[in-house]
């Protein structure tokens, strides 16, 4: 019999949100609304469609390793040297390389409860120690993140805006929080919905800072509309990048989606009505959520988290949306029992979201003789 690593026999995988033909082959429900993800509600990047049709007749031909072009294309965007770029296949790639690259099995990962489970996949498959600080009302604690740093602390990841709560830390707690830490301890800093927060005036870009111990993470999966071809990337000191070419997969991303990857990143038309429509759906959102009196977390991102008065009601609140055809993101696996996640959408998707939480709420509500 194969022996099982007692961390691997441990592990949880991660749970993604439900497809929308596992839904509707469990309930035989013709009309559903996926807004579980966080995927852009708009599809794909035009352009980026455009180009992956004109590039199907070379799939018999491996990829650029260091996927050149795409790096280049990356570098240019965010104004930073080819040499301090990486990519990989998705974010959740580059997490596990980042573990692998930098980490022993002694030495301690340090985060919050309640971000994303991506991280405390990949800490825990490699059987890392992993200590998590509490939110504070649902806002990553940099104060007692900083003050949680021992000896044996070699990498702090932290995610903003965060998921699954949207809540963001701004650039002066940022900068005071970087001055508390050793530069022999590597910061992460998950920027996967930055698109979304980058017009906030107190909102730290990353890739703005030039410190030898910091790792920006960023995704086209969702403001760019490409989750199914999974591309992502980190930005940091050439010395930090190096290494992470040492261990990650040599022919990632592939090339199809190397080639979406630079063309959605000169879309610039796709992501302005991106931007746009996340704003007008999430306004709606928060105006009903007020008039109904759901609790929610203020949000940075293209989410809002719902909050209620106990996981129980939270759990009956998913399952009921999901047999209204609704399909959300209970984040009890995140580390908050009593959330429900919920993304931005079309103008129809975001009307018929509202009309099956209004009614699904009040259900439960009355059922339960609950005052929230």
């Amino acid at each position: 019999m194969i022996r099982i690593p007692k961390h691997i026999a441990q592990l949880t995988p991660y749970k993604a949100g439900k497809p929308i033909d596992e839904l509707a082959r469990e309930k035989g429900i013709t009309k559903i609304v996926k807004l579980a993800s966080n995927e852009n509600p708009l599809g794909p990047s035009p352009k980026a469609m455009d180009v992956i049709s004109k590039n199907i007749n070379q799939l018999h031909r491996y990829t650029n390793p260091a996927a050149f072009r795409l790096v280049n294309a990356i570098a240019k965007k965010i104004n930073k040297l080819p040499s301090q770029i990486v990519t990989g296949s998705g974010s959740d790639s580059i997490l596990q390389y980042i573990v692998t690259a930098f980490s022993d099995i002694d030495d301690e990962m340090l985060t919050s409860e309640g971000t994303f489970i991506g991280w405390y996949v990949n800490v825990n498959k490699y059987g890392r120690p992993l200590k998590k600080i509490q939110l504070n009302n649902y806002y990553f604690n940099l104060d007692a993140i900083a003050d949680a740093v021992t000896e044996k602390t070699k990498i702090i990841y932290l995610a903003n805006p965060n998921n699954p709560t949207g809540s963001y830390f701004t650039k002066q707690q940022f900068d005071e929080f970087v001055k508390k830490i050793p530069n022999n301890i590597l910061i992460v800093l998950d920027e996967a919905y930055t698109v979304y927060a980058e017009s906030l005036p107190d909102y730290p870009n990353g890739v703005n800072y030039d410190l030898g111990n910091l790792l920006v993470i960023r995704t086209l999966s969702k403001a760019y509309g490409l989750a199914g071809l999974r591309i992502g990337y980190a930005a940091g000191a050439q010395e930090l990048i190096k290494e992470l070419y040492k261990v990650k997969l040599p022919f990632e991303p592939n090339m199809l989606a190397q080639e979406a990857a630079i063309a959605a990143l000169d879309d610039d038309e796709f992501l302005t009505k991106t931007v746009e429509l996340n704003k007008v759906s999430l306004n709606i959102m928060k105006t009903k959520f007020d008039q109904i009196g759901i609790q929610y977390v203020p949000t940075a991102a293209n989410f809002f988290m719902m909050i209620f008065h106990t996981a129980e009601f939270a759990f009956l609140f998913n399952e009921g949306c999901l047999n209204r055809g609704l399909i959300l993101r209970y984040v009890d696996t995140f580390g908050i029992p009593e959330g429900v996640r919920i993304n931005s959408g079309t103008l129809e998707e975001t009307k018929f979201a509202l009309d099956v939480i209004e009614d699904v709420y009040f259900q439960l509500k009355k059922k339960y003789e609950v005052s929230i």
